[in-house]
């Protein structure tokens, strides 16, 4: 499983909280590219619900690890 930016960034408006499952079907309902949902099914499923893509993939990064100031735009 890998996840980049891109790919992560198709699971951003997802319906969190949400089931393994759930997010595949999103995933294909939204049109997100083939490797989103190799990599979903990939994850473990032992039942659980995801509150946000950082419990997918931890690395992903926040809006605090752009070094933009919003106020300034």
């Amino acid at each position: 499983m890998y996840w980049t930016l891109e790919l992560a960034s198709k699971l951003e408006d997802a319906p969190w909280p949400a089931t393994k499952d759930e997010l595949i079907d999103y995933a294909m309902r939204s049109g997100a590219p083939m490797e989103v949902i190799e990599n979903l099914n990939e994850i473990e499923d032992e039942g659980e619900t995801y509150e946000s893509i950082e419990e997918i993939w931890p690395d992903y990064p926040s809006k605090d690890d752009f070094f933009f100031n919003e106020e300034e735009y």
